[in-house]
């Protein structure tokens, strides 16, 4: 859950997510260091009497500048990639989820079970409970097991969306005519807050997501109490 003035990301709840807050991590003291080195040469060049005027070449120079940056830039590369090949990397899936997104709601169906489908609107200012957040909260929720992987194949009805959960580290465009997949997997309970993250018309802003992560054995009551 994000909150007021809050510096960094939110609270990390998932493997791939605590995997891209170190890439981020490693990009940034990357950056940081580029610019360090680059106030560091202004400096001594506002500061020093310049010398090698008529100097026209400088094959050591152009050399150090063109392998240099090609070497920061494999350094961030080979992280990226294989967080890129672990978050579409699928193996053997214990659950699928899959969803639809509408303008503006988004529908959802449990494919390894028979006729557990149901659609998920934001729920209206006036009817929120004492303690809910506006804007975020939903008619029903998606509950799913924590610590498992779960397969996510997401797609569109009409126009293009985007199925986003900051705090797993989850984001998929919703494309009419594909069908996309993630991987979702949680290290502990809670509940988690998304919303639509691709501009898709008036009420883009109205399309959250709320996925409610529960133990295995209190997800089977849940399945019992819905089929």
């Amino acid at each position: 859950m994000a909150y007021p003035v809050q510096l960094g990301f939110k609270d990390i709840a998932s493997p791939i997510m605590e995997e891209l807050l170190y890439f981020h991590d490693h990009t940034l003291t990357t950056v940081f260091l580029i610019h360090s080195l680059v106030l560091y040469i202004i400096s001594l060049m506002l500061t020093t009497e310049l010398t090698h005027t008529s100097t026209m070449d400088a094959q050591e120079v152009e050399t150090v500048w063109t392998i240099l940056p090609a070497a920061i830039l494999i350094l961030i590369a080979f992280p990226s990639l294989r967080i890129l090949h672990t978050m579409g990397e699928i193996t053997t899936p214990s659950l699928t989820l899959k969803t639809m997104g509408h303008q503006w709601y988004w529908s959802y169906e449990y494919t390894d079970y028979k006729d557990l489908s149901f659609d998920s609107y934001m729920t209206p200012t006036l009817d929120l409970k004492p303690g809910e957040l506006r804007l975020l909260e939903v008619d029903n929720r998606v509950v799913l097991p924590t610590e498992m992987s779960i397969r996510m194949l997401i797609s569109s009805e009409d126009v293009l969306h985007s199925w986003t959960v900051p705090s797993l580290g989850v984001k998929t465009d919703a494309i009419p005519g594909r069908l996309n997949q993630a991987t979702l997997m949680t290290s502990r309970p809670g509940i988690y807050y998304g919303q639509c993250s691709e501009i898709c018309g008036a009420n883009h802003s109205f399309m959250p997501i709320v996925l409610e992560l529960i133990p295995l054995k209190y997800f089977e009551d849940w399945l019992l109490a819905m089929l």
